[in-house]
């Protein structure tokens, strides 16, 4: 029996570990310390982690399925590049799967939950007048955060995190400008009363749309950028 108990207690802290290490990887690739195509050292994020190498192996791995670092056999662990063609078939599933929440939504949700949209859109519009980004993005994540958790589809929550992770690796901060902002925060508004008319056609629409459009503001800026 307690040998039982010393090999679940040994399995629950590997796991924790493994958890520890991924949110680590996660965190440090959204705030832009990975860059893509960037190698991962193992070894110097464990010892700074203070585990061993296998947790941050296995969180590796998992990552990897998720879409967010690759496996190249003999040569590590490098954050995954992704190319314009990549981030528009990523925005588009995207896109359907915002919309297909909006549906959802549409027929449920509560007077309490469209205030604190609301209130979320008012944070940005603060933001966005002042072209502050840092303020405007972490309500902005809030915002699609809050959506797609209000779902209540767990399988739809976690495909569309993967997606939203990788998206990361595409966009940069210099894409979004304070023009971008104000259009972005007009097609929230637009989610929320599409949303409060219990219309699940017009929720889907507002929803898909202002992921499209995102995508094209992205593209757009890349391609500015570049002329």
């Amino acid at each position: 029996m307690a040998d039982k108990e010393t090999d679940s207690s040994g399995f629950l802290r590997a796991q924790s570990l493994t958890s520890m290490a991924q949110r680590e990887i996660e965190r440090l690739v959204m705030e832009g310390h990975y860059s893509p195509g960037e190698r991962i050292n193992e070894n110097a994020l464990a010892t700074r982690l203070g585990i061993s190498r296998g947790p941050v192996r296995e969180a590796c791995r998992t990552l990897a399925a998720q879409g967010l670092v690759q496996l190249i056999p003999n040569r590590g662990v490098f954050i995954r590049v992704i190319t314009e063609e990549d981030a528009k078939s990523v925005y588009e599933v995207r896109a359907g799967l915002f919309g297909y929440c909006g549906m959802l939504l549409a027929g449920r949700i509560t007077r309490a939950q469209l205030d604190h949209l609301e209130l979320l859109i008012e944070q940005m519009e603060v933001a966005a007048n002042a072209s502050d980004f840092d303020r405007y993005y972490p309500a902005n994540l809030t915002f699609h955060d809050f959506l797609i958790s209000a779902s209540g589809n767990e399988r739809l929550v976690r495909t569309y995190h993967d997606l939203v992770r990788q998206l990361h690796l595409f966009r940069t901060r210099g894409l979004v400008s304070g023009d971008g902002m104000k259009a972005s925060n007009r097609e929230h508004r637009e989610i929320v009363a599409g949303l409060a008319s219990r219309d699940a056609q017009r929720a889907f629409k507002a929803m898909h749309d202002h992921v499209i459009a995102g995508r094209d503001r992205a593209m757009g800026a890349i391609a500015h950028a570049g002329s």
